[in-house]
């Protein structure tokens, strides 16, 4: 086994304190999606998305990462072959943890993109529509994450990634955003042994061969000592 590719979802970061748009209470349940988090709404209202993605911003810069992310840490230092983690999260926990091959394919709360010039910054804790890009210094301003109707980053080398990897894990996902919810069924038809690890069955369960069910926190670093095991590290 030379290559792993882990998908990792909203569920790894729950522990960390960091609510999915499916919790009950949390910041993604005071808004309606398509007018937080999708081009439509920011061109509505911007003062709207830039204070949720404010206090987003904010919730995170204080999260810190749990056993899952230190556990996929460790399996890139030890593996022999290569790691790549591939993250819907916009969160830094996988990085926080010691993660260095790490894709955000839908972006980063801690960066900034101006719609004007497509440049990229490293946001500050508070954003809003009158701040200027510092390359084209037009009030240009937004978060530098893909929202829905957007094309998610990194395709050219997501796809290639999945038609190498010897073993492809999705971690804490729900199977219902594309077109991350199809890699298991891809990485398995391209050869990979697949494995779901969830807390509860998804919306693409029947796409993997084996499942491991319970928290993040639990059930990956178990896992991942037993894929270390394999190779004896």
């Amino acid at each position: 086994m030379k290559k792993i590719v882990i998908l990792s979802g909203a569920g790894i970061s729950a522990e960390s304190g960091l609510g999915t748009f499916r919790d009950e209470g949390g910041l993604w349940a005071q808004h309606a999606i398509e007018d937080v988090a999708t081009p439509e709404g920011f061109e509505r209202n911007p003062t709207l998305v830039h204070a949720f993605y404010n206090a987003r911003r904010a919730q995170a810069a204080k999260a810190k990462p749990n056993a899952a992310h230190f556990a996929l840490a460790r399996l890139e230092a030890d593996f022999e072959g290569e790691v790549l983690v591939i993250t819907q999260n916009v969160d830094g926990l996988h990085e926080a943890a010691g993660s260095q091959n790490v894709i955000h394919m839908h972006g980063e709360l801690a960066k900034a993109l101006c719609h004007a010039c497509a440049h990229r910054w490293q946001a500050p804790l508070v954003m809003s529509p009158d701040d200027p890009c510092p390359k084209c210094e037009v009030p240009a301003t937004r978060p530098d994450v893909v929202w829905f109707g957007e094309i998610p980053y990194a395709m050219e080398v997501i796809d290639p990634a999945l038609a190498e990897a010897d073993l492809f894990a999705a971690i804490g996902t729900s199977g219902q955003v594309y077109p991350a919810a199809a890699y298991g069924q891809h990485a398995r038809r391209m050869g990979a042994h697949t494995v779901e690890l969830n807390l509860e069955t998804s919306s693409a369960s029947r796409d993997f061969a084996e499942h491991r069910r319970g928290k993040a926190s639990e059930v990956v670093p178990v896992w991942v000592e037993e894929v270390l095991a394999v190779k004896g590290a």
